[in-house]
């Protein structure tokens, strides 16, 4: 991650350029994929979307499916880079955890002036339950996308209940996609969770809304996270000097002071030397 604190400029690096690229190429892939699959029945002609301007192909069949499929090669491949490039980084902030659904209600209470926000870490727990969400709506559309498209390409005579199967699969998550896209747009809107939009569009966001809802997430970019001393205990501390000094100084005279033996053998050496001095004379 690219976090960072700016307080120059009174910003927080919430998101780099790799995961504005990938959420932004989710993101119109696949409301690309919403408006041809829905293009692809005949409603464009019906509701008069044809006479749009730029949007004459809507009401063709072939041309609609030709872009569904240009879609789902971004939305597909942006998806797998998420998932793979995340994983490999050891990405777990975005992973439910436990009591997120506990706290996404009191969040909510606190936005009708029912109790006070908890302190957040970089994701807020409601985020965290959405993201849990779209995966699965993502990789069930994928799945039921993928045989979809290989009935249409390789085997036309594919047996009768899986494609019934992956066609209602589809429709089915299609509309939970949409549904949860619409949630996610809702969400942005209220007044707290506002602040969060310029970090998807450039990348950061404000110092003071990060300190103010976010401290656990500041706290860890700061590395403000204290190491827990061990208490020292001063009687004690006395107590081993005043016993670590006499043996200090006993093995210092024990150091300067020769011991018995090596002084008698010192004396019997001075005296065998003068007696030596002596016969020489």
């Amino acid at each position: 991650m690219a976090e960072k604190i700016i307080r120059e400029k009174g910003r927080v690096i919430r998101h780099d350029v790799v995961e504005l690229v990938e959420h932004w190429a989710i993101a119109l892939s696949g409301l690309a994929l919403v408006l041809s699959g829905m293009f692809e029945m005949p409603m464009a002609s019906r509701y008069y979307i044809t006479s749009v301007p730029g949007l004459a192909w809507s009401g063709d069949f072939i041309v609609s499916l030709s872009v569904h499929y240009a879609a789902s090669i971004v939305f597909v491949a942006a998806s797998l880079f998420h998932v793979v490039y995340h994983g490999m980084r050891g990405d777990r902030g975005m992973i439910p955890q436990k009591g997120d659904l506990r706290t996404s209600i009191e969040v909510m209470k606190s936005f009708f002036g029912k109790g006070k926000e908890p302190p957040f870490h970089k994701y807020l727990p409601e985020q965290r339950l959405a993201y849990a969400g779209m995966v699965f709506i993502i990789a069930m559309l994928i799945l039921s996308g993928l045989v979809k498209t290989f009935k249409n390409v390789y085997a036309p005579d594919m047996a009768y209940a899986a494609v019934l199967w992956a066609t209602w699969t589809h429709n089915i998550f299609f509309v939970l996609f949409v549904l949860a896209f619409m949630a996610h747009m809702a969400a942005i809107v209220l007044k707290p969770n506002r602040p969060m939009l310029r970090g998807i569009l450039t990348g950061a966001v404000s110092l003071d809304y990060a300190v103010h809802r976010h401290p656990l997430w500041i706290a860890e970019i700061e590395g403000a996270k204290e190491k827990p001393t061990q208490a020292v205990d001063p009687a004690a501390e006395a107590k081993d000097s005043a016993v670590e000094e006499p043996a200090k100084a006993s093995a210092t005279g024990a150091a300067e002071e020769p011991s018995g033996e090596a002084a008698v053998a010192d004396e019997a050496a001075s005296s065998e030397s003068d007696e030596t001095g002596k016969d020489k004379v």
